[in-house]
């Protein structure tokens, strides 16, 4: 088909084709992953990202090319998740840029606005590194602008898009020693190339439909629902109510019964679930599952949920109570809890001079960060990076004049930083890379003392921290000097992959003495998922014969992925 001009309807499809084609192909940009960890998740930030801006189109659809271009940058720009997904919302920031103020656009301008989302992702990155997603848009966007001199027609534009990002996506390696090293192509510009083949189907003819686009349009729906329940309470009496706990929980599932996990069979679980309670919804995909129930026992739903993976996002609340304040609500009485009327009292409710917000996974963790004086812990991590939204809504929790963010993970940084500039009071993100560096900034923080001192003593503080982590292998390779087995257990110091063993402990002993030396004051063992207290205290008791002047400490963090994570200061 020949498409000389572009409007905002042909744009949507593009936009659900690209979605949909990212959404089939996760698995394969995660398997990209360099290190052979299980936490490989670029596909799905980026999945996750692009969901959110497809989801705000649908809603919000225009035939005007800029405002469809609006509402799609909007809703990438609130769901970024990870360095990939934040980088993809800046492609389509960029692009929103230099079609505002028009209806439609034809061939050239198409190719302009591309190259003006690369212009905007390159300056949003701090130091750009090339082999990556930017250089597959960058070159991509160059050949539609060469392409765009020669042809009116949109389609074949993209064509040349879509051509020239496959040959961009295989020399990455050439560009990266670490991808050819691993024999992969970059993970993110893989991810950037599914979104561009769908654009260019939409281009050639294909449709979507717009209540297929994605399965965060199905947790919307879920959400809505949830809430229409809820409102339906006002009509029975308190006493009526037969399950008194609302449970909500996301389930991140274990691909192996290596994990001691049982395999998930989706109407098993959902005909489960069914006989514990009533108003069950479940929403599923390959990694995660979401449930709401209202369930007389809810420990007794998470106990069976448990078997499958690891529990997320728990939310219990008492329906009783919760239908008593509906009540009162609708009888305008007033119910103790902030409702739409009490909005203005409480954005303006007093804050406090100084907040700290920490990202990190585990109940362990997070109660640790809670301790060192963190008002807010948001969920997150490993394969579970925050968006800009999540991140949005904690500053606004947090309730302070002035934030501090400790993104505790290299891929959350930049979403971290995105939500610094939207919020309404100033945030520093503190750059931390890890829990450990995490915990030290929050130790280093003094809420008597100015800014600039506070941001300068924590900056020191991550420099004075080294991190080991302890995980387990996915697939076979090398790296550098370590030859790694699948199965084998991997030791990372400071994000570098430094001994591989078949046994957990003698994993994490070799990773010990390549991290503690006689400068060693303090080593802190954080152990989660697939360790146990004893086999931590086995290394606290080692650790006292091969480094006596060092103090160890074991900590239960409860972290997914890594049985280990330990901090050397």
């Amino acid at each position: 088909m020949v498409y000389k001009l572009l409007s905002g309807d042909l744009f949507l499809q593009m936009a659900l084709l690209g979605a949909n084609n990212l959404l089939k192909n996760v698995k394969t940009v995660n398997a990209l992953n360099v290190f052979p960890v299980p936490d490989g998740d670029t596909g799905t930030n980026m999945n996750l990202t692009f969901a959110s801006g497809v989801e705000e189109l649908t809603r919000k659809p225009s035939e005007r090319i800029d405002d469809a271009a609006a509402t799609l940058a909007r809703g990438l720009l609130m769901g970024a998740r990870g360095n990939s997904g934040v980088i993809l919302s800046q492609l389509f920031r960029g692009f929103h840029k230099a079609v505002a103020g028009k209806a439609e656009i034809n061939a050239r301008q198409f190719a302009e606005a591309l190259k003006t989302g690369v212009e905007t992702a390159y300056q949003a990155v701090m130091k750009p590194v090339e082999g990556t997603i930017l250089t597959v848009a960058r070159e991509a966007a160059e050949a539609a602008v060469r392409k765009a001199r020669t042809t009116d027609d949109i389609a074949a534009v993209m064509e040349g898009v879509y051509s020239e990002a496959q040959k961009s996506l295989g020399r990455t390696p050439e560009l990266l020693p670490v991808l050819r090293e691993v024999g992969v192509v970059d993970s993110g510009g893989q991810g950037l190339v599914f979104i561009y083949e769908g654009f260019l189907r939409a281009l050639q003819g294909a449709t979507a439909s717009a209540d297929k686009a994605q399965p965060e349009a199905a947790v919307a729906d879920m959400e809505q629902l949830v809430a229409e329940q809820h409102h339906a309470q006002i009509h029975m009496k308190t006493e009526d109510i037969t399950y008194g706990y609302c449970t909500e929980f996301m389930v991140r599932l274990k691909q192996s019964t290596e994990a001691g996990k049982k395999p998930f069979i989706e109407p098993a679980f959902r005909s489960h679930l069914a006989a514990m309670g009533d108003s069950l919804l479940v929403v599923a995909d390959d990694e995660l599952v979401k449930v709401h129930i209202h369930a007389e026992h809810p420990g007794e739903v998470l106990q069976y949920a448990q078997q499958f993976g690891s529990l997320h996002r728990l939310k219990i609340e008492n329906m009783r109570e919760q239908h008593a304040n509906i009540v009162k609500e609708t009888a305008g009485m007033p119910t103790g809890q902030p409702g739409a009327a009490d909005k203005q009292s409480v954005s303006k409710r007093q804050k406090t001079p100084y907040g700290l917000i920490a990202v990190a996974a585990g109940s362990g963790i997070s109660e640790l960060f809670h301790g060192l004086g963190v008002q807010v812990v948001v969920d997150g991590g490993q394969t579970m990076n925050p968006s800009t939204e999540d991140l949005l809504k904690a500053i606004d929790q947090v309730a302070a004049e002035k934030v501090y963010i400790l993104p505790n993970n290299g891929n959350i940084v930049m979403a971290a930083k995105q939500a610094a500039e939207l919020a309404e009071v100033p945030v520093t993100v503190i750059p931390t890379k890890s829990v450990p560096q995490g915990m030290a900034a929050a130790v280093a923080f003094n809420s008597g003392a100015d800014e600039e001192t506070n941001t300068e003593n924590m900056l020191r503080a991550i420099g004075q921290v080294k991190t080991g982590l302890v995980t387990h292998a996915i697939r076979e390779t090398k790296l550098g000097e370590v030859s790694i087995k699948e199965g084998d257990f991997i030791g990372i110091a400071d994000g570098e992959i430094a001994v591989a063993e078949a046994d957990l402990l003698s994993c994490a002993k070799s990773l010990l003495q390549k991290l503690v030396d006689e400068e060693a004051g303090v080593v802190t063992l954080l152990y989660g998922e697939g360790s146990t207290k004893e086999q931590a205290e086995a290394l606290q008791e080692w650790l006292t014969h091969i480094a006596p002047d060092a103090e160890a400490e074991v900590s239960y963090g409860g972290q997914p992925l890594y049985p280990f994570m330990i901090a050397v200061e």
